[in-house]
């Protein structure tokens, strides 16, 4: 592996802040639009990448419909499954994607602020009402036409393994009724390990796109969540 740099990872941290502070001003002026932050989304997101020397192989994109919105699920290896996300699924592929992420991460100054200004999801799993309240404004961002990614495994795997997947997720797909995206990404952890503050240039990194999965045929109830859940691991985890 090349030689890892804390002076990368720093960088990227500064394009994170570059699109946070104008992002929270125009959201406090209320001149912040879905379009403005799209375009910035695809902007950093396509400068991370560059600046960590990624090359991407996306298998499958055939499988992504610019015009319909998708409840988009993944495994999770690294941080930078999100900016890799973003480059690969969001605008000009797709139609605008906003994550559903952990309420911790909404805490930090300008970053959080931003993400919540820019229609980001927090949930807090430790509160069961505060996490319904997230899937009914997650619910309202697919009704208006936006695609919402999740991880269902919450955290980054250590070996590159599933974790076990939390239903929420699920939930939310069969309240809205629109597909699932089952997306594999292996390579992000080459760029940045988990629990590693040092970034890696050159990885590769593979993105697979698979068929959507219809919901309708699923039970609105525990053992339709949990076979839905099946379905949806065994997809992601075919192309680990």
């Amino acid at each position: 592996m090349p030689r890892g740099s804390l002076g990368l990872s720093v960088r990227n941290m500064v394009e994170t802040l570059v699109i946070s502070v104008p992002t929270v001003f125009d959201g406090a002026r209320g001149r912040l639009t879905r379009q403005t932050c799209d375009d910035r989304l695809e902007s950093w997101s396509r400068k991370i990448v560059e600046h960590l020397e990624m090359t991407i192989d996306v298998e499958g994109r055939e499988n992504l419909t610019r015009d319909k919105t998708y409840v988009v699920m993944s495994n999770h290896q690294s941080h930078y499954d999100v900016p890799v996300l973003f480059h690969v699924l969001g605008p000009p592929h797709g139609a605008s994607l906003r994550m559903i992420a952990k309420i911790e991460l909404f805490k930090f100054p300008f970053f959080g602020r931003a993400m919540l200004e820019a229609g980001f999801i927090a949930i807090d799993r430790g509160s069961r009402q505060s996490a319904i309240e997230s899937l009914k404004h997650a619910k309202e961002q697919i009704h208006s036409g936006i695609n919402v990614w999740i991880a269902p495994e919450g955290t980054r795997s250590k070996t590159g393994a599933l974790l076990p997947f939390k239903k929420g997720g699920f939930h939310l797909a069969l309240d809205v009724g629109e597909p699932i995206l089952p997306v594999t990404i292996t390579g992000t952890a080459d760029a940045l390990p988990r629990g590693s503050s040092v970034s890696y240039r050159g990885a590769r990194v593979r993105v697979v796109i698979h068929a959507p999965l219809d919901v309708a045929p699923y039970e609105k109830n525990a053992k339709g969540i949990a076979a839905l859940s099946d379905d949806v691991r065994a997809v992601i985890a075919s192309a680990l």
